[in-house]
């Protein structure tokens, strides 16, 4: 696997040894080569590391050109660079208020060729644009996982004649994909969840390029989801992955636009006028594989057109996975602050009827009801409810008098189970209709939440 590096630094070289006499030095290409005797076995030791050009785990490749002129010279070898120690915590404090502009060039100024950019094919295309801006070389690679849409692939291809550059990509082990297709069928994601497809697609490939560098820059936004990048600093040391050195704190990871807003990242690449996926022109705004990715309606979440199948706090691939906060010792398998009982109620108004675990086990068991009833299981800290929130009780209004009961169910918590196993809850919110005539209850399919698409499920069922 190789991962692409883009630099505007020509690739010079000079070879020298010791000897009594002054040395007649010879022009060969670009290299400088020192007329000298013969000497036994030992050929040149070429040091890659400051090559504009640096594949990873790639066998060092003979310039045919050059090699057997020079196979009787000893080159001395080129000292590779050594990071020092930093605090990255407080350059995070320093930075908190830089641009991003600045934020790029102070991490291509400090890591030079031990740092890529890693373009997903979105609004990434922002940081390969800052990059550039900086004046200084730098790096590119890309993920991919053999499931991207075809105008992801086009962008690409854009992005590389735009800029002038070659971004070479880190691809899946194709028998850890052959296994898994084999056992589990090409969506089995659906079922049981993204992490095992994303492990092997995604995060697996990530590893292996990361490991040939010190540092790699993201483009993760605090307003890309609420529930696990709110606290994204500029930079810091990575949680999650090694670097060249191996061992924990050996890689750094930098976010330049992490407190800019998705609004002025926009703003940003129309005035640049620079490539975009199409697709950002069909709803879609947060861009992964083609199975795994829809576009969003007005008022919902960007990150809900990832994954939406899931609970919102599973919205990551595994590649930021340090993002995702430790669970809280309630033994529920959630968050702090998806347990917290103190964060404020929503959908509180007196057209919606706010039912306990009793009432809805009750509802559950009624073969024969007075009335149909229309329920949401929600999470008041959940963005994505607190988005279909208006919608919600404007069709509670409406449905006052037509003889359908609207009601609330809170399924966080210690409630979560109990939602999961009987109540078909999935992520938050899930829109159960129970019918008149009927014990089990139905689950609104879709993710549109507009006041009008949830009437027509509604009409059709009573």
């Amino acid at each position: 696997m190789s991962l692409a590096f883009t630099s505007s630094r020509a690739i010079h070289g000079s070879l020298s040894s010791s000897s009594h006499e002054q040395p007649k030095v010879s022009q060969l290409g670009k290299f400088q080569l020192l007329d000298q005797p013969k000497v036994p076995s030992k050929l040149l030791n070429f040091s890659s590391r400051r090559c504009a050009v640096k594949p990873l785990y790639a066998e060092p490749k003979r310039n045919e050109s050059i090699v057997p002129s020079a196979a009787t010279i000893v080159a001395p070898e080129v000292a590779v660079k050594v990071v020092e120690a930093e605090d990255f915590e407080k350059l995070a404090k320093d930075l908190e208020n830089a641009s991003p502009l600045e934020i790029m060039d102070n991490a291509l100024e400090k890591f030079e060729d031990d740092i890529a950019i890693a373009f997903s094919g979105a609004e990434d295309v922002a940081l390969i644009e800052y990059a550039h801006l900086t004046g200084r070389p730098f790096r590119v690679f890309s993920l991919d996982t053999g499931r991207l849409n075809p105008e992801t692939y086009q962008l690409f291809d854009a992005v590389e004649k735009h800029y002038g550059i070659r971004i070479e990509y880190m691809f899946p082990d194709a028998v850890e994909v052959q296994a898994l297709v084999r056992s589990k069928g090409l969506f089995s994601f659906y079922d049981d969840g993204h992490q095992e497809c994303c492990r092997v697609r995604k995060v697996r490939p990530l590893r292996r390029a990361l490991k040939g560098l010190r540092a790699w820059i993201t483009g993760q936004r605090k307003d890309q989801s609420p529930g696990t990048r709110s606290e994204v600093p500029v930079v810091q040391v990575d949680p999650s992955f090694e670097g060249l050195d191996g061992g924990s704190g050996s890689l750094v990871k930098w976010n330049p636009v992490a407190n800019v807003e998705g609004e002025d990242i926009w703003n940003f690449l129309r005035a640049m006028n620079v490539p975009v996926n199409s697709l950002h022109s069909k709803g879609y705004v947060s861009i992964g594989c083609e199975p795994c990715t829809r576009p969003v309606l007005p008022g919902q979440h960007e990150r809900e057109g990832r994954w939406w199948w899931e609970d919102a706090k599973a919205k990551e691939c595994g590649l930021h996975k340090g993002n995702i906060k430790d669970e809280s010792a309630n033994g529920n398998g959630n968050s702090a602050v998806q347990a917290n009982v103190n964060v404020a109620d929503i959908l509180d108004t007196k057209d919606i009827v706010k039912l306990s675990r009793p009432g809805v086990e009750n509802l559950l068991k009624l073969e024969d009801r007075r009335e149909p009833w229309l329920v949401v299981l929600y999470a008041p800290w959940c963005r994505f409810c607190q988005a279909m929130e208006g919608s919600y009780v404007e069709l509670a209004e409406k449905l006052g008098s037509s003889g359908v009961k609207v009601g609330k169910f809170r399924a966080d918590g210690e409630q979560k189970t109990f939602g999961q196993q009987e109540l078909q809850l999935g992520s938050f919110p899930t829109i159960l209709f129970f019918p008149k005539h009927s014990s089990q209850p139905i689950k609104y399919p879709s993710e549109k939440r507009d006041v009008n698409s949830l009437l027509a499920f509604v009409n059709a069922l009573r």
